[in-house]
């Protein structure tokens, strides 16, 4: 083989590497404490119908993210930078809003992380938590930045799945119903307009909201690869993406449904932790420690890295001094977690502006997808423009209502 084509082989392996990572980068920055504990509630209300929402979440969130991914790949600018350009100032906005949410959402990350030691090792909270934070700021520390978080999320993105599998295989969930819940609503009217659609919307929020769909999308545009010529790639890296957080969910899913059809009790103070323990004694309990810390250590590394890609492109300190704003956005969230815990009012708020964040930043992608002066030559395809615009007004709908229940609160 030639030096050239050698060097091609490289190359494609490299590119295949790190979409890969960004894939995994997305899915584990999806798969945090609040996503375990949002399918185990699930779960347990609507037993196997939450299957139904399950896999039409997931087809909703290949269409978000297929959008925000091929747009900002093709442009080669970040969620900010498109922003400005269709709007001057709402990159502004929409960089705050992501990183204000980051850091509120990352407390209760680096409290999962903690949760997980504390089962694991039986040790304090504060002790936990410094020592995941910690680890996260190792990652960062690493001198190729990308590969390190690459490796680091793939290792523990698969061993998560390997938990969670062997979980499935001891409770023997009725699989074969959940098939069949999957797709009943759509031969049942009465069935589809009863259907909780607000179970739909809060796992779209979760899985493709805020800063997450953003965290692939900026890793394969820190990377380069960008363009049109490498359109195909990003869409297989955005597909790959929510696979493996539909995966994820849906065996979650399986080892929640096992143990609710026992007619066993999950305290909802630790709904995994119970679960794992009902399902598989000790050995389960165990498991659940991993995939807690793994789930909240993943969830620290992809809001970081995230947020602090928001700003770096608007302020110039920040760029120069990425991996150090994003040590300082893991130390202040570990900081706020120690000395006052997890600030409920803020963490509420943050969450009502993440419900607001994906329409908006929908929106800005979707009117970019027809700029020249953002992709060129490119051409969108009509059908994920005409999906993506029901989707902007489902989701900005269901945030406005949410954030005006949340300010009703307040007063």
């Amino acid at each position: 083989m030639t030096e050239m084509g050698k060097e091609q082989m490289r190359s494609k392996k490299e590119t295949w590497s790190v979409l890969m990572g960004a894939a995994f980068l997305m899915a584990t920055s999806a798969i945090g404490p609040g996503f375990l504990t949002q399918t185990v509630t699930f779960t347990n209300q609507l037993k196997a119908a939450f299957s139904f929402a399950i896999i039409l979440s997931i087809l909703i969130d290949i269409v978000v993210q297929l959008n925000i991914w091929r747009i900002l790949g093709v442009s080669g600018m970040r969620g900010q930078d498109v922003a400005n350009k269709v709007l001057p100032g709402l990159g502004y906005l929409l960089a705050f809003a992501v990183a204000l949410g980051g850091l509120a959402f990352n407390v209760g990350n680096v409290g999962g992380a903690a949760l997980g030691f504390q089962v694991l090792f039986g040790m304090s909270q504060t002790t936990g938590a410094i020592i995941s934070a910690a680890i996260a700021i190792v990652i960062f520390l690493s001198k190729d930045l990308g590969k390190a978080m690459d490796k680091f999320t793939q290792v523990l993105g698969f061993l998560m799945l390997a938990l969670v599998f062997y979980i499935v295989f001891v409770t023997k969930p009725p699989f074969g119903e959940t098939v069949k819940e999957m797709v009943r609503p759509l031969g049942n009217f009465e069935v589809l307009k009863a259907y909780p659609w607000l179970v739909v919307l809060t796992l779209v929020g979760g899985t493709v909201g805020g800063y997450i769909t953003f965290s692939g999308a900026h890793r394969i545009i820190d990377a380069g690869i960008t363009g049109q010529e490498n359109i195909g790639q990003i869409s297989k890296g955005a597909v790959n993406g929510i696979s493996i957080t539909g995966v994820m969910r849906y065996l979650l899913f399986l080892a929640f449904l096992g143990v609710v059809l026992m007619g066993q009790q999950i305290d909802m103070g630790n709904p995994v932790a119970s679960a794992f323990k009902i399902a598989a004694g000790q050995i389960g309990y165990i498991f659940a420690g991993v995939v807690l810390w793994a789930a909240a250590i993943t969830s620290v590394v992809g809001a970081s890295y995230t947020s602090v890609s928001f700003l770096k492109t608007l302020f110039g300190v920040v760029g120069r001094n990425e991996r150090y704003w994003i040590i300082g956005f893991i130390i202040a969230s570990t900081a706020i977690l120690t000395f006052i815990g997890r600030p409920v009012r803020l963490l509420i708020v943050a969450g009502s502006l993440n419900g607001l964040i994906l329409p908006l930043s929908l929106t800005c992608v979707l009117l970019a997808a027809y700029r020249k002066d953002i992709v060129k030559e490119y051409r969108h395809p009509m059908w994920m423009t005409l999906l993506g615009w029901v989707i902007v007004v489902f989701t900005a709908w269901m945030g406005f209502n949410s954030f005006k229940g949340i300010l009703a609160l307040f007063k």
